[in-house]
């Protein structure tokens, strides 16, 4: 068997003996990329850190686009090296197969480029959006005093369910248990209601 490889190899001319050169090894390094992103143990950027910060930060941009990264040059090469080999083997000249091999990795490397982008726009933020309780109906968790006197808790749907403070402008507490709406905002995260 190893005497039919070196046959096989000696075979060849130099330019297909550099695409298997990148074929092979950028195959078995895009395999393991692959299986690694999908059972999740490579490349998240999850780490697991502890300390105190100085700074604030206002908000996520996500990724963004990124052309040039290592996993886009892994798929380059990969497909680099596969395309070379079949259009020499179809018989194509060096010049048509050199080009079409780039062409085919810089459309392999901007699929990828492009997959990414797209899927780091379905993470969630998971900030609050409080604007968007405006209009909902809650349940009182904790008795609210009347005009404005102090918070209470209530329970909404937003993003899931949760407990918020909220004030009344009404003359009178609302009990736990009652049924209220929530009709403002105020203070960024007090949430203004009046009994159902």
């Amino acid at each position: 068997m190893l005497l039919s490889i070196n046959s096989w190899w000696a075979s060849m001319e130099v330019l297909e003996k550099i695409y298997w050169a990148f074929a092979l090894p950028f195959s078995a390094v895009f395999v393991i990329q692959l299986i690694m992103t999908l059972i999740g143990a490579g490349g998240d950027g999850d780490l697991d850190t502890t300390g105190d910060a100085d700074f604030d930060v206002d908000s996520d941009a996500g990724i963004g686009f990124q052309f040039i990264t290592l996993k886009n040059f892994i798929a380059f090469f990969t497909i680099f090296g596969w395309t070379g080999i079949t259009c020499l083997d179809a018989g194509l000249g060096n010049g048509m197969t050199l080009f079409l091999s780039i062409v085919a990795g810089t459309l392999m490397m901007l699929l990828m480029a492009t997959l990414f982008y797209f899927i780091s726009k379905l993470v969630e933020s998971g900030t609050m959006k409080f604007d968007s309780a405006v209009g909902k109906t809650a349940t009182v968790y904790l008795r609210i005093p009347a005009n404005k006197s102090g918070a209470g808790k209530i329970q909404v749907n937003i993003q899931g369910l949760k407990t918020l403070d909220a004030m009344t402008n009404s003359q009178e507490d609302i009990k736990s248990g009652s049924m209220v709406k929530i009709v403002a905002v105020e203070a960024g995260d007090i949430l203004m209601v009046e009994l159902l």
